[in-house]
């Protein structure tokens, strides 16, 4: 099952197998010790993810905004 991300200013809405929530950007933030904008795509779905599959390269979240 796939992991879905979508990425605004106050944090990153998540579905993750079949669950939806959201990422705080604080919440974000103290997990990987960067700055929001920082911070990839990649390291959020280590966030959610046990054993996450990377699809590309990382892509930081201040390009995507």
């Amino acid at each position: 099952m796939s992991t879905e991300l979508t990425f605004n200013e106050d944090g990153v809405d998540v579905v993750y197998e079949g669950t939806a929530f959201e990422l705080e950007k604080e919440l974000i933030e103290d997990a990987t010790g960067k700055g929001y904008r920082d911070v990839t795509d990649h390291e959020v779905l280590q966030i959610v993810a046990e054993d996450p599959e990377f699809d590309g390269e990382p892509v930081r979240i201040g390009d995507v905004l």
